[in-house]
């Protein structure tokens, strides 16, 4: 059975009830999955998850510093996330505030650690964004996107 985990940075609580509604679809579709904060993951906890979902607030249009610092700390660890699935999440206080550039530096990274992205040609393509708080809306695509990395991985780890 695959496994999950939905790792989030959040000061507001906007990006951690991103990360529990994410976390809840992917366990009603069945694959284990945990959400955890970023201060209390390490690098080396994502090698036990076949799906791993990052989320962070849009700071300056980059990631969040704890985010970047497991990132920055798989460095050493190059290849253990091969072939695992992957996705991205983030939100901001402004339209136009830099959530996209924020997911797609996540999804750059996770393609370079061999992971498999799966984009979505409804709604949130790159991944769930919310501006300030997540509406119904923004909820129902960060369902969506759990659905959706939840189906892959079961594909890929039966």
């Amino acid at each position: 059975m695959a496994k999950g985990i939905v790792v989030y940075y959040s000061r507001s609580g906007n990006t951690k009830e991103m990360a529990e509604t994410i976390t809840e679809a992917m366990n009603k579709a069945d694959v284990k999955t945990v959400c955890m904060s970023a201060e209390n993951v390490s690098p080396d906890d994502l090698a036990g998850y076949e799906a791993v979902v990052i989320g962070s607030p849009c700071y300056y249009g980059q990631m969040a510093g704890p985010i970047k610092q497991i990132i920055d700390d798989l460095v050493g660890r190059h290849g253990q996330l091969e072939g695992r699935v992957g996705a991205a999440f983030a939100s901001s206080a402004n339209i136009g505030g830099g959530s996209e550039t924020t997911i797609v530096g996540i999804l750059e990274a996770m393609l370079i650690a061999g992971m498999i992205v799966q984009g979505d040609p409804q709604g949130a393509h790159y991944g769930p964004v919310s501006i300030g708080r997540p509406d119904a809306r923004v909820k129902q695509q960060c369902q969506r996107r759990g659905q959706r990395v939840a189906q892959l991985a079961k594909q890929l780890f039966p």
